[in-house]
């Protein structure tokens, strides 16, 4: 019988047995994610016109706000152990679902080669200083080929990686700070009080709006795709509470990310304090030299590779994975992610493609709202995942489309466009809203979802009920298997 193309093997629902990664390796995940250039640059931006504390203050806010919203689509991949691309069949249709995801696939591609550039320009620094090589070029393809092997390993290499990366990342950075507060000091600068052009009043609250909403739309992106990193996190089985299911997620997403988050906000803005240049990796030239400048230089290294390959490639392959299909496996959407990343050619359009990446996380927060509307509004976390796998199922809708998601993406996208500054928040909300209306009172009159029908617990949820949704991927039936209770997975 032939096989479905919906039923790549890499993207049937993952088993609990098979979930890996734990509560400390998630958080050092988070460790390694936050340390990119972009965050940086938030912080740079932020000392303009505010004093460093307000900085802080509007990051703790920026940050615990998007960890929360990326605990709740966390929910998708622990509960039912699914990635973005086949939960979002639901909201957009089997075939609908590819344009949303590819737009993010190709985003989290580009990121993939701004990351690696910045971490190349950084390893070219290190080995210019141990051993006289000085060729930017090939240490961006030997960094970039070392993360694509790594992510293609699968996510308990990236997870192991993280674990060795995360204590160094931290330590160094540590001394990154120390070393750069002093170069500002030296400057006549004080790290605590500056302000290149200081404003007040209602500026100054626009200023602080800003950094907020900076920071929460810059993790925008991952906030739609996380289920395809949450859907190996170990959860306790028959926990209906959602806090408990959720606790490892939530660590991470709502502690580890928000504190490495501020920090590396401190860590762009001194820089720029220092040397009114928020990227380190020049700061720091002008701040060390010799063997310190080497290690320093280091935790750009390692935290490039720890973000890449959780935060980019994943996301990136398993999208492409999707529309590949079953002969399209997770290595080569590993593959293509490293292709576009570098065809982009980051290193001379750099200053252009973090603007556009910004914009699409704006145009991504609808399908945040969208997520959230379809999974916790409307299905009320009960999902038919059977029928996600099944090309003329309940998802199939109009030819393999849900209007009702593409006539919300839109509104939503339109709406954060002509609101940059807080585009994540209204997107969310128009776009979550406008989904609400159009399914619940057009869509899903006309093509009935099993699980609004009949939300019934022991049917359509996963592991809060303690099962295993098992897809037959040889093109049989769809079943589901039960957890067995002697099994600790927690």
């Amino acid at each position: 019988m032939k096989k479905s193309y919906l039923k790549s093997p890499d993207l049937l629902p993952i088993r609990q047995k098979d979930r890996k990664i734990t509560k400390l390796g998630y958080s050092f995940m988070w460790v390694g994610m936050v340390v990119v250039l972009a965050t940086f640059a938030i912080g740079g931006a932020g000392v303009i016109s505010l004093s460093l504390p307000w900085v802080i203050l509007a990051t703790m806010i920026g940050s615990l706000a998007i960890g929360f919203f990326i605990s709740l689509i966390a929910d998708i991949g622990i509960e039912h152990g699914l990635s973005f691309p086949v939960y979002m069949r639901a909201p957009f249709g089997t075939i609908g679902t590819h344009i949303p995801s590819i737009t993010r696939g190709l985003a989290a591609s580009m990121w993939f080669g701004i990351n690696t550039y910045f971490g190349a320009t950084a390893m070219n620094g290190i080995l210019t200083i141990l051993f006289g090589f000085d060729n930017w070029f090939v240490c961006f393809l030997i960094f970039a080929i070392f993360q694509l092997v790594n992510t293609a390993m699968g996510i308990k290499s990236i997870e192991r990686f993280a674990d060795l990366a995360a204590p160094i990342i931290l330590l160094i950075s540590i001394w990154m700070y120390i070393s750069l507060s002093g170069t500002a000091t030296t400057a006549g600068r004080d790290v605590w009080g500056w302000a290149e052009k200081p404003v007040s009043g209602s500026a100054a609250f626009s200023a602080f709006l800003v950094v907020i909403f900076s920071n929460m739309g810059f993790w925008a992106t991952l906030s739609a795709d996380i289920p395809s990193i949450s859907r190996f996190i170990k959860a306790p089985v028959n926990e209906k509470n959602w806090f408990k299911r959720n606790k490892g997620s939530l660590i991470g997403n709502l502690i580890a990310m928000p504190l490495t988050q501020t920090f590396m906000i401190i860590i762009g803005a001194v820089s720029y304090i220092a040397v009114l240049n928020y990227d380190p990796v020049v700061a720091l030239q002008k701040a060390a030299s010799g063997i310190i400048l080497a290690i320093l230089l280091l935790m750009v290294v390692l935290a490039q590779w720890s973000t890449n390959t959780a935060a980019n490639v994943v996301p990136a392959a398993t999208i492409f994975s999707n529309v590949g299909g079953p002969r399209f496996p997770f290595w080569a959407g590993v593959i293509t992610a490293g292709i576009v990343g570098t065809i982009v050619q980051p290193w001379t359009l750099f200053g252009v493609i973090i603007p556009i990446l910004l914009f699409v996380g704006g145009i991504l927060s609808a399908i945040v709202g969208i997520l959230f509307a379809d999974y916790y509004l409307i299905r009320k976390r009960r999902v038919n995942v059977p029928e996600l796998y099944e090309d003329h199922g309940q998802y199939k809708y109009l030819g393999g489309v849900n209007l009702a998601g593409f006539i919300a993406w839109i509104l939503g996208a339109v709406a954060s466009y002509f609101v940059p500054n807080y585009g994540f928040l209204v997107g969310f909300v128009v776009g979550a809203g406008i989904y609400y209306v159009l399914a619940k009172y057009w869509w899903f009159k006309k093509y009935r979802q099993a699980e609004i029908e009949d939300p019934n617990d022991e049917k359509y949820l996963g592991i809060s009920v303690g099962r295993d949704w098992v897809i037959d991927d040889k093109g049989l039936e769809s079943v589901f298997e039960e957890i067995p209770n002697n099994v600790d997975l927690y």
